[in-house]
Formats: C-alpha cells, structure tokens, sequence
C-alpha cells in the first residue's frame, strides 16, 4: 500500500483507511487540507507546481496543502503541508469544511487562510521538488494570473465559490476571515 488516507462518508465521517491511489481511481471521499496564505498587505501567496511533481506538474496555484494523513485533523494536516512545501513555521488557520467534486475525485476540503506575521513572507523557503515559483500577489493580479496561466482545477473551484470583489477576489466570502 502507498500513501494511506482515510475514507469517509458524505457527512465527512471516517468508514476506513484506504490507500490514497486507490481512492482517487475509485472515486472515493476523502480529506484534503490546503490553505490560503495572505502577508500582512492581504497579497496572496502564488505559486508553480515543479515539473517532478505527480498531480498537476507546471501548473500554477494559489491554495497549499494536501491529502490529510490518516488520525490527522484537518488543522494538523495543514500545518503539516504548509510546513512541508514552504519551508516556514506552521501558520494559524481558520478552517471550514466543504465537499468538492475533484479535478480526479471527489474529496472534503479543509480550507483555512494563514496570515503570517510581519515579515513572515521573507521567510517563505518553498521546498524546490514541490514548488519552482512564488510570488505575492494582489487580487487584481491574481485575477489576471488566472486568465493567463494554467491553474490547477481545484484552485479553480475554489476560486470560482470565492466573491469576486474588485479589490480583492481572493478573499472567500464563505471563509471565516480574521479581520
């Protein structure tokens, strides 16, 4: 077996542990966590694929995080993916929980913001055998970036449920925000 995840029901709820690959080919549910990282100016924090990478190499995304490890919360699986793919300390994040239907496979999604102190953005050391590009980004320029570049689909998604306010697009109505 590779990676193990568990698999859960429509209401979020464990039924089992299963293999990660397995899931994806049979379509199960599972949990992912990811992030939206924000500097203390709200710029969003983009970032490209590597080329190595096995889900969506070259493409470009504004979430982080992945498969939540079996026993792991959604919150320790997310500190754990920001700590593994930007090299910085584990951020604070607000979760909410939401089922989305999955460029591969449907799957719950933790989705949590991360705002990182004063500074903190200097900090960032992305891990180059999971992300060959960062930048801070506007809304605005985000926005642009998204018709321009190929975007991860579930960046997509989550992008797509997020209000489309002209002065900051990123911020997700239906996300708890700290003000």
């Amino acid at each position: 077996m590779g990676e193990s995840v568990e698999r859960v029901d429509e209401r979020d709820r464990v039924v089992g542990v299963v293999d990660r690959a397995q899931a994806v080919r049979s379509e199960w549910l599972r949990r992912v966590a990811i992030t939206v990282c924000r500097d203390v100016d709200g710029r969003v924090l983009v970032h490209r694929r590597a080329d190595g990478v096995a889900r969506f190499p070259g493409q470009y995304d504004w979430l982080v995080g992945g498969a939540a490890g079996v026993g792991e919360s959604y919150e320790q699986a997310v500190a754990r993916g920001v700590f593994e793919e930007l090299g910085g300390p584990r951020l604070g994040a607000v979760p909410l929980q939401v089922p989305v239907p999955g460029a591969m496979s449907p799957y719950w999604l933790g989705v949590h913001e991360a705002v990182p102190t004063e500074g903190m953005e200097r900090a960032v050391r992305p891990d180059p055998a999971e992300i060959s590009w960062h930048s801070w980004m506007t809304g605005v320029e985000l926005r642009a970036a998204r018709r321009e570049w190929a975007f991860v689909p579930d960046g997509q998604e989550v992008f797509r449920r997020c209000a489309a306010a002209d002065d900051d697009p990123g911020r997700c109505q239906w996300l708890p925000l700290r003000s």
